[in-house]
């Protein structure tokens, strides 16, 4: 048996007319089966909620904190998708939204436009997520998508709250001519003698992850240049100047391809976060679920990454191929789009492939159970 709200009610309308009999008659039981209910719900609980007399029944000092929660959850659950006539939307007014320089941020703002139209929301572009972290800490912005990294979970105050919108392996952008442009996965040991393209400090973890995981593939890179345009570093790579790490999801140009790395050295987890007196729980809810429909929508588009998830997972078991989306966890996929040298960078790897964010967050792909990695 789990505590249903019309348990809760059980327990109100006993405590407000003092006897199981007067509640019976309130609610349409019969008080034998009022009396079963209650039994039930107190095993339930493992501890008396009224003592029984002759006159009726009166709430323990546990039973008037268990009703009283009740009364709460009742109440919220009664308000659920209600507003005053004529009041505002539940996701309405002016939001101060700080992002990296992601191409999710057009579509998301058209999300947003469409489903939220009473939210007016004004954009700031930064690169690094620590700057946005200070931006919202000051009072300055009031939402903010920004990264983290496995094992460097982002540090905020209680002013502050965040939800993972995914977490994604991070790949490698080469030139077209390069001697390991034949292969399906690259090594990251295997461009040790490659230059490359890092960007600057984002104040959470980046670049040192980048470094981390490669002096754990035994090299120190031999060249680098700090740069983030992502047009013209394209444009680099395309000549042959240097390769640099990359969301899988970003669009390669011309004479540029996107390769996995081998094993999935480095990741990174995307996140939303806002302050918790300046952006009410609904815009906070729509602003999540439309960061996540972005992100996966850009996924889609991205056939290197598809081809990736076709070779790293298969099912676990044949009932597993045919699971339903209602089935699955909500976020069961990678997530996002952008580069490091885009405003956004790579993580470094944990032990194993990164599970439940354990924050409300979605997981990556195959995280639910129903794929397993090869």
């Amino acid at each position: 048996m789990e505590l249903e709200l019309r348990h809760l009610r059980v327990l109100c309308a006993i405590a407000d007319s003092g006897s199981v009999g007067r509640a019976a008659v309130a609610l349409g039981y019969t008080q034998p089966a009022l009396s079963t209910q209650l039994r039930r719900i107190e095993r339930l609980l493992g501890e008396g909620l009224f003592v029984r007399s002759s006159t009726g029944v009166e709430l323990t000092a546990y039973g008037a904190e268990v009703v009283s929660q009740a009364r709460e959850i009742l109440s919220r659950a009664d308000a659920l998708g209600r507003r005053p006539a004529g009041g505002p939307p539940a996701a309405s007014g002016a939001l101060r939204l700080g992002v990296t320089n992601t191409p999710v941020v057009p579509t998301l703002l058209d999300a947003l436009r469409d489903a939220c139209p009473d939210l007016a929301v004004s954009v700031s572009s930064v690169y690094a997520t620590g700057e946005l972290l200070a931006l919202l800490e000051a009072g300055e912005l009031d939402a903010a998508l920004g990264i983290d990294y496995p094992g460097l979970p982002v540090r905020h105050s209680a002013a502050l709250d965040h939800r993972a919108v995914n977490t994604v392996p991070i790949f490698v952008a080469i030139h077209a001519g390069h001697p390991l442009a034949h292969r399906v996965e690259v090594p990251l040991e295997e461009l040790s003698r490659d230059t490359w393209f890092v960007a600057s400090d984002d104040g959470v973890g980046w670049p040192g992850a980048f470094y981390d995981a490669c002096r754990a593939a035994g090299f120190t890179p031999a060249a680098t240049h700090e740069f983030h345009v992502l047009d013209q570093l394209q444009s680099m790579i395309a000549r042959g100047l240097g390769v640099t790490a990359v969301q899988p999801t970003v669009r390669p140009a011309d004479g540029v391809l996107v390769k996995p790395l081998a094993g999935d050295p480095l990741w990174q987890r995307l996140l939303l976060l806002w302050r918790r007196d300046r952006v009410a729980p609904p815009v906070a809810e729509a602003l999540h679920h439309h960061a996540v429909r972005t992100y996966r929508n850009l996924l889609a588009q991205a056939p290197h990454l598809q081809k990736w998830v076709t070779r790293a997972y298969t099912p676990a078991h044949p009932q597993a191929a045919v699971r339903t989306d209602r089935d699955r966890a909500p976020a069961a996929r990678p997530s996002a789009d952008g580069s490091p040298a885009d405003g956004s960078s790579a993580g470094r790897a944990p032990a194993a492939r990164p599970g439940p964010s354990g924050d409300n967050g979605p997981a990556p792909l195959g995280a639910d159970g129903g794929t397993t990695r090869r």
